[in-house]
């Protein structure tokens, strides 16, 4: 099953549980969005069917505002690690790896 199949998939579910159970505000919380999104899903399927539920991304990724690598490699240990949060992150960075990141870095961390 592709990624779009699985988008399309969960989003039907989600759509067809909060139809046969008449209660959104029930169905949002069960599957963790919110009702707003829930109407979208509508509409956009309404207007589109399955093709309009399929991700897509809003705009390109910037490369320029990508974080390099050996850093990210360093802030997602960090955090997956120890658990710490993006303040902490940037204050070890700086104290022990001589890297200034300030905690509000726009750069898209992938794992």
């Amino acid at each position: 099953m592709t990624k779009a199949q699985a988008d399309i998939n969960r989003k039907l579910r989600t759509l067809k549980h909060g139809v046969e159970s008449r209660n959104i505000a029930k169905t949002c919380r069960y599957f963790g969005i919110s009702s707003e999104i829930f109407y979208q899903w509508k509409r956009t399927y309404a207007e589109k069917g399955e093709s309009g539920l399929i991700n897509s991304k809003p705009c390109p990724e910037n490369p320029k505002l990508r974080v390099p690598a050996p850093i990210a490699e360093k802030i997602l240990y960090l955090r997956q690690t120890y658990h710490l949060g993006a303040m902490r992150i940037s204050w070890f960075l700086e104290r022990y790896h001589g890297v200034n990141y300030p905690a509000h870095w726009p750069g898209h961390l992938k794992p």
